[in-house]
């Protein structure tokens, strides 16, 4: 998998917020001692869905992020919230919670270092070892244009 993502102030890119909340989740996860096997993370920017932390329609500065994943014992991983500031492979801030098996296993404002001096920007994943998946990343984008003669919808997307 490869990419290039831009990090702007007053921006959150999906596909940016959506990995790096795949990469701080999982640490998290392995730190509290879930061995998490994979874990698979969707971004939504701005008004495109409901948080489903808080329940209400995200600021268009949000991404809300929802994550699917299992654990080596099988179990299934749930990571969703919204996310106000990510740094780039390194952090993301926002309301974020945890379960794996049913049970909440975190539930907090930001994870991972914003103040690391050198984030790792997700250009060039490696897997741990051969043949294990990198991470997924999907991203849905919500554009409204109501009003805007230019504005029509693209075929085939």
């Amino acid at each position: 998998m490869g990419g290039v993502v831009a990090c702007q102030p007053g921006d959150l890119g999906s596909v940016s917020v959506a990995y790096t909340t795949d990469r701080t989740a999982t640490q998290e996860l392995e730190r509290q001692h879930v061995k998490v096997r994979w874990l698979s993370c969707t971004g939504t920017y701005g008004n495109g869905g409901r948080s489903a932390v808080s329940g209400r329609t995200p600021a268009p500065s949000e991404t809300t992020v929802d994550c699917q994943g299992r654990t080596d014992d099988d179990r299934d991983i749930t990571v969703k919230g919204r996310v106000t500031r990510a740094v780039d492979g390194a952090c993301v801030r926002g309301d974020l919670r945890a379960t794996v098996g049913g049970r909440q296993v975190f539930h907090v404002r930001g994870l991972g270092d914003c103040h690391a001096a050198t984030p790792t920007p997700p250009v060039s994943f490696q897997p741990t070892a051969p043949g294990q998946p990198g991470p997924t990343v999907t991203v849905t984008r919500t554009i409204w244009c109501q009003g805007d003669p230019t504005c029509w919808p693209v075929r085939g997307k």
